[in-house]
């Protein structure tokens, strides 16, 4: 939802996209995906005390973030977003600037756990930290 408008700017990124594409559709059109996909991680792997804290750690930083990204969504249902002018430019810079920094995030999230590294998201890993301990 947040790359909407960097995919319309940069049809590369959307070809760059397009395997994930169909199983992104399908979550986005299942009803309560996102609330299942979030408590699935939180009680099936954070508090899952047989798995090692690597793992625990790595889940509890994906439920951060997926509740960190409730928050644009909540300022969007409270105000409308604008249709024109410098409103609009914003609302387009600050949608793309979530998905660059969520995507980077998730990349490095990732590539840290492929590495056996323990990738820590700024203000994200202490929180993180808290929940697991």
């Amino acid at each position: 939802m947040y790359g909407i408008y960097l995919f319309r700017m940069f049809p590369v990124m959307r070809m760059c996209m397009a395997p994930i594409l169909p199983a992104l559709s399908a979550y986005h059109s299942t009803p309560f995906a996102a609330f299942i996909a979030f408590f699935a991680v939180y009680l099936g792997i954070v508090n899952n005390k047989n798995l090692s804290r690597f793992v625990r750690f790595n889940g509890m930083q994906a439920a951060l973030l997926d509740i960190v990204l409730v928050l644009p969504r909540l300022l969007e249902s409270v105000f409308t977003p604008p249709n024109a002018g410098w409103g609009a430019q914003a609302y387009i810079y600050s949608q793309s600037f979530i998905w660059i920094f969520v995507t980077a995030w998730v990349v490095y999230g990732v590539a840290s756990a492929l590495l056996g590294v323990q990738g820590r998201i700024p203000f994200i890993a202490d929180a993180a930290d808290a929940q697991i301990r």
